[in-house]
């Protein structure tokens, strides 16, 4: 099947991907205001409203030229922002993209919203836009990100030494990850068993 870019509303229960949107600018702001959720980005998140614009006015250009497809993260019941993630270094005579970008505000940190939006970002990817392979990258000082990406089945393809220079000028290493699509069904199988694991235990904190 040829590959074809899907960008549409993705619902889950604990997360809903919306493509960027001027009318989540304040969202966001709200969202990307604490500093250290930002820690190994390319910037620092957002100290006043003028950044939150100019960040998604940039989201939106890319947008525009077709280079990064950007989602807003919202919580479904309360409608907050709670962070973005993008696909971005698209190559489609190859059927490659990488899902990156992410950030997640800390009050939805360590819940089932980043994973259940990988589920959604992963089955989009594999299932509706044909994807050969799916990249992830990290900083090589990010190790709880690395282990995130580790825990879903992504297999580690090697660094990049000196290969972007991010917040304060610093010239940063960046570890690969790769999924392909033969790996694809047991990916899902263990994001899916994430959110399972998630749900039970709030279903046994609610008792």
């Amino acid at each position: 099947m040829d590959f074809n870019i899907k960008f549409d509303v993705m619902d889950g229960k604990s997360v809903r991907l919306e493509p960027i949107d001027e009318s989540h600018i304040e969202g966001l702001f709200e969202a990307g205001s604490t500093h250290s959720d930002w820690q190994y980005l390319p910037i620092a998140g957002f100290s006043e409203m003028g950044e939150a614009k100019t960040w998604f006015y940039q989201a939106a250009s890319l947008l525009d030229e077709a280079m990064h497809y950007t989602y807003v993260l919202v919580e479904p019941n309360s409608n907050e922002v709670m962070g973005s993630s993008r696909y971005l270094n698209i190559r489609p005579k190859d059927a490659v993209v990488e899902i990156g970008y992410t950030w997640l505000s800390s009050k939805y940190q360590r819940t089932a919203a980043n994973t259940e939006a990988k589920l959604l970002l992963l089955t989009n990817a594999f299932e509706n836009m044909h994807v050969n392979r799916v990249e992830l990258k990290t900083d090589a000082r990010n190790l709880r990100s690395q282990k995130a990406i580790e825990r879903i089945g992504a297999k580690k393809e090697g660094v990049l030494r000196q290969h972007m220079v991010t917040q304060g000028g610093f010239v940063r290493d960046t570890v690969m990850y790769s999924i392909i699509k033969s790996e694809w069904p047991e990916v899902k199988e263990r994001l899916v068993s994430k959110l399972h694991d998630y749900s039970s235990r709030t279903a046994d904190q609610d008792d």
